[in-house]
């Protein structure tokens, strides 16, 4: 930990010597970031609350009381952040090489206040070809996002997460195409944490997608024209949730894949002080990037318990509107549909799988001058919980509902 301090603080001395490297030129860049918080009732969440997701269910104790009907808030620095932009040397008189290299203090799994590597990745371009190697944002995040306070972005009516990538992309005028293969690293897909057959018990691993030996691939397509960025995307995943099952104490190996296919939309215009930004997602299996849904089991083998699996499909829709630049004000609006499977299934394995319907509505106010952003945020959120019927549809569902209050200010460098 010491080490990676005293890396972080030379590389952000001028005049030390990577600086003086031949052919190269460094950006150094940051953020200090403070969020203060406040929730009505308990959530779904990570990082301690700071990564707002949903409600959580009525959780009722001896005497019928909701134990997740309590308020909550915190305050921290967490998001925090340095990093630096890097120009390379020209290789062969036409080959243009750059780097960048960001962390904040976010840590990983319950481990908070410790160095996290956000984006790590070399680029090189050559004409209208460009090649990046290394960690960045997931294309289903692309360049269409909320701008909002909430450090989800949107999460997860939008997808989030970073992923260490081969992406190529081609301009050309107005039209950009970007083919993709991604694995996993700080983000995962939830599979089954047990070896038992039909136990829905679950849990995060890169076992999932390590064993399945097949990258994540998307495929897309964008137009921009002076303030417009309009295109659509294709996202296939197929991952491995088991390599053994445990029949009456008998160990067997088995092969078992789940295959997914999902597909966006989206949309923005940003120009002066007005911003429009939309996009649409049709998700199946898509837990390693911060949305809801998973799959269910569709066949089971009597006697070596191998499982054959089907996806939930899940919608996702979100809006964001803001006008102004120093005084800014903004509204977003999120909903997500469970749709289920198109086969019966049981044993359901992912995220949310009991909840019908999200939709989350937010306004805000921030002030903005050179290196400054100051502002509050308003949050309404209500997730619809029922019982998974043969397909994994929810029904019979009842309201929950959290009022979620967040205040930002940050030091931008």
């Amino acid at each position: 930990m010491k080490k990676s301090l005293i890396i972080v603080a030379l590389m952000a001395l001028p005049g030390v010597g990577i600086a003086q490297k031949k052919d190269f030129s460094y950006r150094f860049y940051g953020q200090i970031r403070t969020d203060l918080f406040y929730n009505s009732r308990a959530n779904s969440e990570t990082v301690d609350g700071l990564f707002y997701m949903y409600p959580k269910d009525i959780l009722p104790d001896a005497d019928g009381k909701d134990l997740n009907n309590v308020a909550n808030g915190g305050f921290y620095m967490l998001y925090s952040r340095v990093g630096v932009d890097v120009q390379g040397p020209t290789l062969w008189g036409k080959v243009k090489t750059s780097a960048k290299f960001e962390v904040d203090f976010r840590g990983s799994s319950s481990s908070f206040s410790m160095l996290r590597m956000r984006h790590v990745y070399f680029n090189v371009e050559c004409g209208k070809s460009t090649l990046l190697v290394g960690q960045s944002w997931h294309p289903l995040y692309g360049e269409v996002t909320p701008e909002i306070l909430n450090l989800n972005m949107g999460a997860p009516y939008q997808p989030f997460s970073r992923a260490p990538q081969l992406r190529y992309r081609f301009t050309s005028q107005n039209m950009v195409l970007t083919a993709s293969a991604l694995w996993q690293s700080q983000y995962l897909s939830v599979g089954p944490s047990s070896k038992v057959p039909g136990v829905t018990s679950t849990a995060k691993s890169q076992n999932y997608i390590k064993n399945s030996c097949i990258p994540e691939f998307y495929f897309g397509a964008d137009y921009k024209s002076d303030g417009l960025l309009a295109g659509a995307g294709l996202h296939v995943s197929s991952i491995t949730p088991r390599t053994q099952s445990d029949v009456d104490d008998k160990l067997f190996k088995v092969s078992e894949r789940i295959t997914s296919l999902s597909g966006e939309v989206h949309m923005k215009y940003k120009k002066g002080n007005i911003l429009v930004a939309a996009k649409t997602l049709l998700s199946s299996n898509l837990t390693q990037t911060s949305n809801l849904g998973g799959y269910g089991v569709t066949f089971t083998d009597s006697r070596t318990g191998e499982q054959e699996y089907t996806p939930l499909r899940v919608s996702h829709t979100w809006v964001n509107l803001a006008y102004g630049q120093k005084w800014r004000y903004a509204v977003f609006a999120g909903y997500l549909k469970n749709l289920g499977a198109k086969d019966d299934v049981s044993g359901l394995i992912g995220t949310g799988t009991d909840i019908d319907q999200l939709t989350t509505a937010n306004c805000e106010l921030t002030y903005n001058i050179p290196h400054w952003k100051i502002g509050a945020e308003y949050s309404w959120t209500g997730a619809w919980y029922g019982s998974n019927n043969a397909k994994g549809k929810v029904v019979d569902t009842h309201l929950i509902k959290n009022n979620r209050i967040v205040l930002a200010a940050m030091f931008m460098f």
